[in-house]
C-alpha cells in the first residue's frame, strides 16, 4: 500500500496542520502553485514529494518542479499538473492528449476549488483538485486530499478541511 498526501496552491504557506496529516504518508504529490521552495523543503521533510510548477511559482520551482507529471502506481497511470482545467473541460494545451491518451486518475490545481469525480467521457477517469491550501485566492475553505493506492486500487480517499481562508 502507498499513501498519498495531494496538496496544491500553498502560495507560499504551509499550515502546520498539513504536517500532522500527512506524517504518515510514504509519497506527497503538489499540483503546483508552491509559492516557495521553503514549502517543498517542509514537504520533502516529512516524505518524498513529487511536484509540478504552477503559474505563480519562480525560476527556483520550475528547474526543480516540471509541468506535467506522468507517472504510475501499481499500475494506475497518473497525470498532474497545475493548469488542467474541470472535470470534463480540459484546458486546450492538454486536450489534444487528454482525448488520445487519457489517465486513469487526472490531478490538477489553479482553480483553488475542491473537485473530486468522474468523467465518464474518458473511460470513467477519476478527476482530483485538491483545492488550495494556502491563504491567497478564492477559495473559502483551505483544503487537501489523502488517500491510499492498494493493490492497484485508490480507497479511503479523504478529504481534510484546514479552516476558512
Amino acid at each position: 500500500m502507498i499513501k498519498v498526501g495531494l496538496i496544491s496552491d500553498t502560495h507560499g504557506y504551509l499550515d502546520p496542520e498539513v504536517l500532522d496529516h500527512f506524517e504518515d504518508r510514504d509519497e506527497i504529490w503538489h499540483a503546483g502553485d508552491f509559492g516557495a521552495l521553503a514549502v517543498a523543503d517542509e514537504l520533502k521533510a516529512i516524505a518524498p514529494l513529487l511536484g509540478v510548477y504552477g503559474n505563480i511559482d519562480g525560476r527556483d520551482i520550475r528547474q526543480e518542479y516540471p509541468m506535467h507529471q506522468r507517472f504510475n502506481r501499481q499500475g494506475i497511470d497518473f497525470w498532474m499538473t497545475h493548469i488542467g482545467g474541470v472535470l470534463g473541460r480540459y484546458c486546450l494545451p492538454i486536450r489534444e492528449e487528454m482525448e488520445k491518451n487519457p489517465p486513469d486518475v487526472f490531478i490538477c490545481g489553479h482553480s483553488h476549488i475542491l473537485k473530486i469525480g468522474r468523467d465518464q467521457e474518458k473511460n470513467k477517469m477519476l478527476f482530483i483538485n485538491p483545492g488550495a491550501a494556502g491563504h491567497y485566492g478564492v477559495q473559502v475553505y483551505r483544503t487537501c486530499v489523502r488517500f491510499n493506492i492498494d493493490e492497484g486500487r485508490i480507497q479511503d480517499m479523504e478529504v481534510i478541511n484546514l479552516g476558512e481562508k
